[in-house]
């Protein structure tokens, strides 16, 4: 997640999902949920990292907030306008959760209780505008291990093959990418793996190079099919 200012958005967030805050370099803050050690499905990191640029369109990608009660997102959302959040619209109309920006306007949904998000911890998915599911669906479903759940003409639904955790979840949206995604998703191989092969087998699969002016960095910046960018990790 890109912010202009990394550890004050980072403390949201983690003040938001009651997770732990570290920092592993200047400029970029790590917000992980304490008791887990990474790798681990049962949760999605999150990691801020500096940016000069400001935040100019809606973002493409967002969180969906879980909740298990309509009082538990009643103070949900209480909480997180205290804690900096402002109400966002979004074109949203009238639907029954909430959406809110963080304090550096970066768009999320507190969800009404759901059942399949139960489970999920405080984020139910990572959701991601895009313009045809199935084609999203085809290249994601290869690109990770996740287990695709559902797809349709207006969605498709991914999680983790374990069964645990946030879902992956992309949107059909009527919006057209116009800049840099402010939030991606990074992938990293597994412990062993040659990360130029995988590097290879994602653009095998329709990943394009992308340059997002990280210059000579360990890690390699791709985009998918529809132009979103991400990161394939070294493996560690």
């Amino acid at each position: 997640m890109n912010a202009r200012d990394d550890s004050a958005v980072g403390r949201f967030w983690a003040e938001a999902l009651g997770w732990g805050v570290a920092s592993e370099e200047p400029g970029v803050t790590n917000v992980e949920p304490a008791g887990l050690v990474y790798p681990d499905p049962a949760a999605v990191y999150i990691d801020v990292i500096a940016v000069a640029e400001p935040k100019t369109v809606k973002n493409r990608v967002h969180v969906d907030l879980a909740t298990t009660s309509a009082a538990h997102r009643a103070d949900l959302v209480a909480r997180l306008k205290d804690l900096g959040a402002t109400p966002a619209d979004v074109g949203q109309g009238d639907v029954p959760w909430t959406v809110l920006a963080d304090p550096e306007g970066n768009e999320f949904c507190v969800l009404e209780p759901r059942p399949v998000y139960r489970d999920t911890g405080p984020i139910a998915a990572v959701v991601v505008d895009c313009a045809d599911p199935r084609a999203m669906a085809r290249f994601w479903d290869e690109a990770m291990d996740w287990t695709l759940h559902e797809v349709t003409d207006d969605h498709a639904v991914l999680r983790s093959a374990k069964g645990v955790g946030p879902y992956l979840k992309f949107l059909r949206t009527p919006d057209a990418k116009t800049v840099k995604n402010r939030v991606h998703l990074d992938l990293r191989p597994y412990p062993g793996d040659d990360h130029a092969a995988e590097v290879a087998r994602l653009r095998a699969l329709g990943a394009t190079p992308a340059d997002v002016g990280q210059g000579d960095v360990p890690w390699t910046v791709l985009a998918d099919p529809e132009g979103n960018e991400f990161c394939v990790l070294t493996p560690r």
